[in-house]
């Protein structure tokens, strides 16, 4: 297992800057996942860590040794890093059998005819793609050729796995399928792993540590739990989440001698003491923190239904008032007539306020679980 960690990275494209002054330590044997939209500067950075682009400024170290450095005149290749790769087109050759695909690598590093035929085999058995090793790429289904991209990966025994999107192309039951043999292989190979997503499912489910990156930036690093239940500001707040969270914009006041957030229509109560000088803030909640009522109770929001979505496992609920638009989520396959009167209540604890002009989360420092 290897620490990686990148010092003052900056890399651009013409007067594109894709990375900013990055500053990243992945620590030895964690799952990072680098996460944000398009041309957030995610895939550049990975392709930074394996070589295949290099910055403008800055250093990368794998544990003490010195990858990249243009300044002392240091760039290792690619070839050089000891990496496993693994890209979103799988990059299979479609003349050579399953078998050929993996052991090309291994060959192209020396090792003997014992070895690779050890580690082919090795490798096939992790991804259960042992009877297939002698099919053409053209003979597989999208998932056993994502399982042989793996398995080259595996194959090589790399310190460090780089991922870039591995799992886009596949359909929605193979995505979910592929995400508990990504947990289970990392949990086994105990390799350093850098993945890149757009998707937060995949990001939440499979991290360690998730990186939040926008415009080249990241806008927060910490745990799935903190990203998610404390964004550092709104970019995270409104980046993460599906259904997307709920947006109350408001003013500071006093009720009944408590400080909150009035809505108009809404009053939230704010935890603690928020800065002196704030006045408008924003405050946010995700849909699963709301509670429902078909009865009236004291002190709850009475609401509108104007949506029903059921899912399944739980339901989409969409209600309003006078002013505002709120989305609940419910456990449960939920069946409600539309117009019918409801009754909402925020869970305090699960609020958070951002200021208007910063976009900064004033509360961001509560305790993680």
């Amino acid at each position: 297992m290897e620490e990686i960690h990148l010092t003052g990275i900056r890399k651009s494209y013409g007067k594109e800057v894709a990375v900013r002054h990055l500053d990243l330590t992945v620590a030895p044997g964690a799952f990072l996942t680098i996460l944000g939209p398009s041309g957030c500067g995610k895939t550049t950075t990975l392709r930074v860590i394996a070589g295949l682009e290099e910055p403008e400024t800055g250093e990368i170290r794998f544990g003490d040794r010195l990858i990249f450095s243009r300044q002392k005149g240091v760039i290792v290749p690619p070839e050089r890093r000891n990496l496993g790769l693994i890209f979103q087109g799988y990059a299979l050759w479609p003349h050579m059998t399953v078998e050929r695909n993996i052991t090309l690598g291994l060959k192209q590093m020396g090792l003997n005819a014992g070895e690779t035929a050890e580690r082919l085999e090795a490798a096939l058995e992790k991804v259960q793609m042992k009877p297939y090793q002698l099919r053409y790429p053209s003979e597989l289904s999208g998932g056993q050729q994502q399982r042989v991209a793996l398995a080259r990966m595996i194959a090589s025994r790399s310190s460090i796995l780089l991922m870039d999107e591995p799992l886009s192309n596949l359909d929605a039951k193979l995505r979910t399928e592929m995400r508990g043999e990504l947990k289970r292989l990392h949990r086994d190979l105990e390799a350093t792993t850098v993945y890149v997503t757009h998707d937060q499912i995949e990001a939440l489910t499979l991290s360690d540590i998730v990186v939040v990156m926008d415009k080249g930036l990241v806008k927060q690093q910490g745990t799935p739990y903190e990203i998610y239940h404390h964004p550092a500001n709104l970019f995270v707040a409104d980046f993460i989440g599906d259904p997307g969270i709920n947006r109350f914009a408001g003013t500071i006041g006093r009720k009944n001698g408590a400080v909150g957030l009035d809505c108009g229509d809404l009053w939230l109560p704010i935890p603690g003491d928020p800065p002196t000088n704030a006045g408008d803030l924003i405050a946010t909640i995700r849909p699963e923190s709301i509670n429902v009522s078909t009865e009236a109770r004291e002190d709850w929001l009475k609401v509108t239904l104007e949506s029903v979505q059921p899912k399944g496992s739980d339901t989409i609920l969409q209600v309003r008032t006078e002013n505002q638009s709120i989305t609940l989520v419910q456990p449960g396959f939920i069946r409600m007539d539309l117009g019918e009167t409801l009754w909402v209540d925020f869970e305090a604890d699960a609020l958070n306020f951002f200021d208007v002009e910063s976009e900064a989360n004033l509360f961001d420092q509560r305790p993680s679980a």
